[in-house]
Formats: structure tokens, C-alpha cells, sequence
């Protein structure tokens, strides 16, 4: 049987510490940086991905050893092997995967954790249920919590369901880290794409409160002279 161990040595030995370096400074992983304390390996995502499929059959003990590491890549490969096993499970392991993720927040604590699992885990389990917990996520004082929140709602987006988009995006317009700006703006584009008349609703009562970048990627396809219609206007 594989264990935690074994997918820890084929990760380490995919290593690459130049590429290491070029992540720890991507990630922003300097003293008083978002990424702070994290560590690389130096490991593409595709490797990760292959090495998660192969490990699929991890228990949650063996998963959660690898979370609660300081080491990127074996929290993302944690957190991949999850978004696998949890398409191919039952009714009730799905409901198990839902919380063992939300108990495990703390350490789904860079943006990249985030995009690439919150959405194929939490989006897709609420899409048919109560969405309550992404609100208290979005008012948490956590900005990693709080980035699930938002990103999560990309999968409520794709079937045409924009409210807890909109209303997240409400909660979070006065934050004061970009990477809340972006994640708000992306998912504000991303509504646009599917329906661009209720972006413009938002914008028209909004745009003047929100912060600069995530302006810009709400309205990133938009033509150049919208663009710089909704630019113009003040900020309050």
C-alpha cells in the first residue's frame, strides 16, 4: 500500500532547486510576504498532478501528514489528490472530502492552493446545497479563507448562478490585499463572460468603491472605450 512517505520521496526526487529559488520569490515567500516560512521543492504542476493520480488511494491521515508541512509542493499534491478522489466518491465520502478541506484551511495558504482546488471540491459540492459557509469564509479575518470564498463561487458562475458571486464580492470590496482584489475582479469577469449586462449592473452601483485592480480585471474584456468610461469615474 502507498503511504505519505512513498509520494514524499518521488517528490523529492523530482527536485530543482534553481527552480526552487524562482518559486520562493514568485510566491512571495520573504520575511513579512503573504507566502512567508513556505518552502519549494522546485516541482512543475503537471508532475504534481501525475504523482496525485498515482497516489489517489491516500487516507485523510496520510493527506493530512502532508499538509501540515511547510513544504509547497506536498501540501498542492495533498490538496490535488483530493480533487481526484472526490469526483469518483460516493454521497457521504464526498461530504467527508467537503469538511476535511474546510478543517484544513490553515494550511491551504497560498493563492495557487487555492484556485486549483476550491472550486473542483467546495464549488462543486454546494452548487446544489446551502452556501452559508462561503459567506462566513469571505467575512473570516483569514485572506486565505477568504480567497476560497470568492473563487469557489467560479463553479456556481459556470451554471449561470451569480448571487453568492455578487454578494462575496460585496463583503470583500473594501479588502485591502490584492490578491482579494484579483481573485473579486476574475470572478467578476468571469460573470461577465456568461452574462455581461449583470457585471454592468454591478459596475454601474460599485465601480466608484472598488479598489483599482480589481476594476481593471472585471473589466479586462471589455472594449477600450468602456474601459476607460468605468476607469474615469473617481473612486469614493
Amino acid at each position: 500500500m502507498l503511504t505519505q512517505a512513498d509520494l514524499k520521496i518521488e517528490l523529492d526526487a523530482l527536485a530543482s532547486p534553481t527552480k526552487a529559488i524562482t518559486l520562493s520569490r514568485f510566491f512571495k515567500t520573504g520575511k513579512g510576504e503573504y507566502g512567508e516560512g513556505d518552502r519549494f521543492l522546485g516541482i512543475t504542476v503537471p508532475e504534481q498532478r501525475l504523482l496525485a493520480k498515482k497516489f489517489i488511494s491516500l487516507s485523510f491521515n496520510e493527506i493530512e501528514k502532508l499538509l501540515k508541512t511547510d513544504i509547497h509542493e506536498y501540501r498542492l499534491t495533498a490538496l490535488l489528490i483530493l480533487t481526484y478522489q472526490y469526483p469518483k466518491a460516493d454521497t457521504f465520502k464526498r461530504e467527508e472530502i467537503f469538511k476535511f478541506y474546510l478543517n484544513h484551511t490553515k494550511w491551504i495558504n497560498n493563492w495557487d492552493l487555492v484556485d486549483v482546488t476550491c472550486r473542483q471540491i467546495l464549488g462543486v459540492h454546494l452548487l446544489h446545497q446551502n452556501r452559508k459557509i462561503l459567506h462566513e469564509l469571505a467575512r473570516s479575518q483569514n485572506l486565505w479563507e477568504q480567497r476560497i470564498a470568492i473563487v469557489s463561487t467560479l463553479e456556481f458562475i459556470k451554471h449561470q448562478q451569480f448571487a453568492d458571486t455578487l454578494e462575496i464580492a460585496i463583503i470583500l470590496l473594501n479588502h485591502s490585499h490584492d490578491l482579494i482584489h484579483k481573485a473579486v475582479g476574475w470572478m467578476l469577469r468571469e460573470v461577465g463572460k456568461q452574462d455581461r449586462q449583470i457585471l454592468v449592473g454591478f459596475l454601474d452601483i460599485y465601480c466608484q468603491q472598488m479598489p483599482r485592480t480589481m476594476l481593471r480585471y472585471a473589466i479586462e474584456h471589455f472594449d477600450e472605450p468602456n474601459r476607460k468610461a468605468y476607469l474615469s469615474k473617481p473612486k469614493n
